[in-house]
């Protein structure tokens, strides 16, 4: 099986990431319910997407909810919908929830691990029913949907941890395409970093080329936001460099704390992570990066530095929580939560 023609949104970079949209291609012919799992921006949308466009629903409604950015008490009545009366505040006419409205189509349940246990069992039932019932509603609705469900967190591990349901999760999980993280695909960076070029220059009216050095120290940097972090670093350095070339200098600027190639790594062991003070609420940024770039910890460790870091300067660039959750690309319940883990103070935002 080939990939099709129309492909155009997508930037091809390894026969890794072919092999997957090869899979995704196949599985879209069929209605099996399918469950994405990787984490931030490493392009799940664009998976699920993908999915839809070439599955027999193509010319049918695609609709999108992200779990997270709704209020539990109305994300209810927004996924199933709710009969004229049905609360204070209500419609009259009623009004038709999202899985009535894709009906013949493919409604994409993101950040589906964000879903709280009340509204877990309800879409359990959809899902072996096929049926949906309104809030106040007396009658259900048989629907024909196609479900996709996205997630950032590990499912199975929430499962073990009792936080989701065993049984919605293996409804879910029908069919399983894992996303690789980018610091997994180290081969694809060079031509991601082409392909944003080209794109971006396109966009500007530009013709700025990238310096080998440049390609060089990008493809060591673990990038921890992914693709989406990729491609807003790309944008950004075509915007900030002054020349016709992004160099080394201009990485270097947006990034300190990816080190050359050439330079020497120091080891750190399990002891030497054990005395990292990890226990204040108001490390600074500075403090966080300067971890990152002298020592060398796990994988995990690693990831788990960049995202404090990178949590921090948020705060202290934005003036709430909420915003610093919009400029890291995620929503305001995962970002208290990533701080909760990180023993992260929310008092100290710029501006109070």
């Amino acid at each position: 099986m080939t990939l099709a023609k129309n492909t155009a949104d997508l930037a091809i970079c390894s026969s890794s990431y072919e092999s997957l949209l090869i899979t995704a291609q196949h599985v879209a012919r069929f209605p099996s319910t399918v469950l994405i799992e990787g984490e931030t921006g490493v392009g799940k949308e664009v998976i699920a997407e993908y999915i839809h466009k070439h599955s027999p629903r193509a010319k049918m409604p695609f609709t999108k909810v992200n779990c997270a950015s709704i209020p539990e008490h109305l994300m209810e009545s927004e996924l199933f919908g709710y009969e004229g009366g049905a609360f204070t505040g209500a419609r009259r006419e009623g009004h038709m929830g999202l899985f009535e409205l894709s009906d013949k189509g493919t409604l994409l349940l993101d950040e589906i691990s964000e879903l709280s246990p009340l509204l877990q069992a309800k879409l359990l039932r959809v899902l072996q029913d096929r049926e949906v019932r309104r809030v106040g509603g007396s009658w259900s609705r048989t629907l024909d949907v196609r479900i996709l469900a996205c997630t950032n967190q590990d499912l199975n591990l929430l499962v073990q941890r009792g936080i989701f349901r065993a049984d919605l999760y293996y409804r879910l999980r029908v069919v399983y395409l894992p996303v690789p993280p980018l610091r997994d695909r180290k081969g694809e960076i060079s031509g991601l970093l082409s392909y944003y070029l080209q794109r971006f220059n396109e966009e500007f009216g530009m013709a700025k080329a990238m310096s080998e050095k440049a390609v060089q120290w990008l493809t060591e940097y673990s990038f921890p936001g992914n693709v989406r972090e990729l491609r807003n670093l790309v944008e950004s350095l075509c915007v900030l460099s002054l020349g016709d070339t992004i160099d080394s200098a201009d990485v270097e600027r947006l990034l300190p704390m990816v080190e050359s190639h050439t330079e020497s790594k120091n080891s750190l062991n399990v002891s030497q992570l054990n005395t990292l003070d990890t226990s204040s609420h108001h490390k600074s940024s500075q403090d966080a990066s300067s971890h990152y770039e002298k020592l060398q910890p796990t994988l995990a460790q690693a990831v788990a530095a960049v995202e404090e870091r990178m949590i921090l300067e948020a705060l202290q660039q934005e003036s709430s929580i909420r915003s610093a959750a919009k400029r890291l690309g995620t929503n305001h319940a995962t970002l208290l939560r990533k701080m909760k883990q990180h023993g992260i103070s929310g008092r100290n935002p710029k501006g109070g």
